[in-house]
């Protein structure tokens, strides 16, 4: 389906300011909405909302629909009556980058507070709403519930290292888990239901606004997940429970060995014997939450890079055909159109074209990308499509400041010639040429609009420290930019 010509920003709610170490889904991220609407943007985009494992990485979690519970505001727990207004008034921890290990803390006591709290009757109002929070999601809570009890039991070892019955969830095993951690599940399942709670506030204040949440759904989930852990049949494992093979990519632009994601492959032969009832689920599930959704590693849809288990870098994988056409038939007859774009950045061939555009998918177009080549770079404005997003930057890239300082001196003069401009301000001659492109919707991450140097990316693609740790400093998206964005959007038919 095509977008609305519109732009937005790229800004994950981890980013948002605050005194609680971390983003949230409160009060910090209503403002920022009223922030779009002002600044005259109708797109919100996010990365993955799910919880995080190993590195804090958003595409990196234990579960494809439970929520991070991390992202949960205290200022609202205290509106709903859950935790006392002593029990934040003196919190202020450091408001510079994001401090995950202290934000946990925090957050984890919170939510003990809160539950305590619902399971001595001082909420009575929340009883019936959090019942029906569960019927209506247990076909995904229940077990991911049990899986972060069990976690939390084996002190965070992952699911193939527990015992043989619970690692092959023999019934009788997993009944007794139930029945002896009842306490716990139940918590787990009442930290979702604050968090879809909360969340569901912004989305709805969101589109109120007219402001539609742009979400991002990952196409590999984690070995470690309960998604692996309940669905074995449907990945390529072996009978421990270990990959037989890996994700990546081959070696490209970001990495001289590929990137060696180390997510376990999907057994595609079988979940077209499903007709793809767990992509089916993950798909809509996403499109409930947000209004549309960027598919990562589009590429991934046609095939797959995948290393054997246990090599330590990309280097030795193979492609093997993926079922794309298949799946997102599939899709569409059973969800109708898709509001989803595809991240199809990366070594493109015909075939993953094809299925891009014979389902009406836009896909990205990243202006850091469009210099320094020739005039058929597919990145330059003037090869744009209408039915595409173009990007001063995405997530994994250097900000445009930075971006800027370390080019080459033949990208540098083509983006001089080409802009016609003196690049004094890099970032600002990208977003204006950004908003002016055909392209439907332009999207700009938040460090741009702020002109931010290398320091403040979001992400260094084949690093294992210091990603995902950005945040947006109070009061710095000030009222000049805000209206400097909605004239330049104005004058550019998005607003």
């Amino acid at each position: 389906m095509r977008f609305p010509r519109g732009s937005g920003i790229l800004l994950h709610p981890t980013s948002l300011p605050g005194r609680f170490g971390i983003g949230d889904v409160g009060p910090s991220a209503m403002s920022f909405v009223d922030q779009l609407k002002e600044a005259g943007q109708k797109y919100w985009q996010i990365l993955p909302v799910t919880p995080t494992g190993k590195g804090n990485s958003p595409y990196s979690s234990y579960s494809a629909f439970a929520g991070n519970t991390l992202l949960v505001s205290p200022e609202s727990l205290v509106d709903d009556k859950l935790v006392s207004t002593s029990s934040i008034e003196n919190i202020d921890l450091p408001r510079g980058r994001v401090d995950f290990i202290a934000a946990r803390n925090l957050k984890s006591d919170l939510l003990s507070e809160a539950y305590e709290s619902f399971r001595s009757g001082t909420t009575p109002e929340l009883n019936e709403d959090f019942a029906a929070f569960c019927r209506e999601h247990f076909w995904w809570l229940d077990d991911y519930a049990l899986f972060v009890a069990l976690k939390n039991s084996h002190d965070g070892e992952p699911w193939f290292k527990w015992s043989e019955s619970l690692r092959s969830r023999q019934r009788d095993a997993i009944d007794q888990v139930r029945s002896q951690m009842a306490r716990e599940i139940q918590a787990e399942q009442f930290a979702q239901f604050i968090f879809f709670r909360q969340w569901s506030a912004v989305k709805e204040y969101a589109n109120e606004h007219e402001v539609n949440i742009i979400g991002d759904v990952p196409i590999f989930v984690a070995l470690d997940s309960v998604d692996v852990w309940c669905n074995q049949s449907q990945f390529k494992l072996n009978e421990d429970g270990t990959p037989q093979v890996v994700a990546g990519v081959p070696p490209d632009y970001f990495s001289e060995t590929g990137q060696l994601w180390g997510n376990p492959i999907y057994e595609w032969h079988k979940m077209v014997a499903d007709d793809f009832g767990w992509w089916t689920a993950r798909v809509a599930f996403a499109l409930r939450i947000c209004n549309a959704v960027r598919l990562d590693h589009f590429i991934g849809f046609v095939r797959n890079w995948e290393v054997p288990g246990g090599d330590e870098t990309a280097e030795n994988g193979s492609w093997t055909d993926v079922p794309g056409e298949l799946l997102f038939s599939a899709l569409k007859r059973r969800l109708g159109d898709l509001p989803l774009i595809a991240e199809d950045l990366g070594s493109m061939t015909p075939e993953v074209e094809h299925l891009r555009d014979s389902n009406g998918f836009p896909g990205m177009r990243i202006l850091q990308y469009a210099f320094g080549g020739d005039a058929y770079n597919t990145n330059l404005p003037h090869n744009f499509s209408q039915n595409s997003i173009s990007y001063t930057g995405t997530h994994d890239n250097d900000t445009s400041v930075g971006w800027y300082n370390a080019a080459d001196k033949k990208a540098k003069k083509h983006a001089k010639q080409y802009l016609r401009s003196a690049m004094k301000e890099p970032h600002w001659e990208l977003i204006r040429t950004s908003l002016s492109s055909v392209a439907d919707v332009a999207i700009t991450p938040m460090q741009d609009f702020l002109g931010l140097n290398s320091d403040s990316r979001m992400n260094t693609p084949a690093t294992e420290s210091g990603n995902w740790e950005w945040r947006l400093s109070e009061d710095k998206f000030t009222p000049d930019i805000i209206a400097k964005l909605r004239k330049l959007s104005e004058e550019f038919g998005r607003c």
